[in-house]
């Protein structure tokens, strides 16, 4: 199975995170330009979004999409725990406010940062200040959140995504987690996990022309 996405990406890692805690072997494809509008660049995906996952001449896009694919290749013995699975208001909403910050986060990067708009337009100022309000409310919630997960589990699609956007925040400089830290502690903690370790943000190179 390809991966087509970048080590740079929230979005991509979940997968990768997925891949390594399942132990099915995926391969990475990068995207160099974020910013074509060619979809054959995304592995013809006609939304021009990553990751995307190629698998037996068929093709599957979105996170949640792909890490649902991987696990079907999975020992069936590793639990997953999905989004339905959350029997809680405060876990639901742990999950919305986390796609939330991952979503908001692109916004911000993709608007100020690649596309040198200015951070004080009102698009990206609401966006900032419910991204700063999602992640209070996570972490003040995020123990009783973890604490709900049943403990027989391998992997959460919480987890993963809520580790992947917490350090994509240091990795991109996006917003401080100094304030935060319940989700501190969280990082620190699945960080020490080989999938976390083996699947470290980092830009790929553009190959030589």
């Amino acid at each position: 199975m390809e991966l087509i996405g970048r080590r740079s990406s929230h979005f991509t890692r979940v997968a990768l995170v997925f891949a390594h805690e399942l132990g099915v072997p995926v391969e990475l494809i990068p995207v160099h330009d974020i910013t074509a509008t060619d979809s054959e660049i995304f592995a013809g995906n006609p939304a021009l979004k990553i990751p995307t996952l190629r698998r037996d001449g068929s093709l599957v896009f979105g996170t949640e999409n792909i890490c649902r694919s991987i696990a079907e290749q999975a020992d069936p013995k590793l639990r997953v725990v999905w989004p339905e699975e959350l029997r809680t208001d405060l876990s639901r909403n742990a999950q919305e406010l986390t796609w939330h910050c991952m979503s908001a986060q692109v916004q911000l990067v993709f608007g100020t940062v690649v596309g040198k708009l200015p951070a004080d337009n009102v698009y990206f100022a609401k966006g900032r200040a419910g991204f700063e309000g999602a992640l209070r409310w996570l972490d003040s919630n995020v123990d009783a959140a973890l604490a709900a997960l049943p403990a027989d589990r391998a992997v959460s699609l919480f987890e993963v995504t809520l580790f992947c956007l917490l350090e994509h925040l240091s990795f991109r400089g996006t917003l401080p987690i100094a304030p935060y830290p319940a989700l501190q502690r969280f990082v620190k903690v699945f960080g020490k996990r080989a999938s976390s370790m083996l699947t470290s943000y980092r830009f790929d190179t553009a190959p030589s022309p």
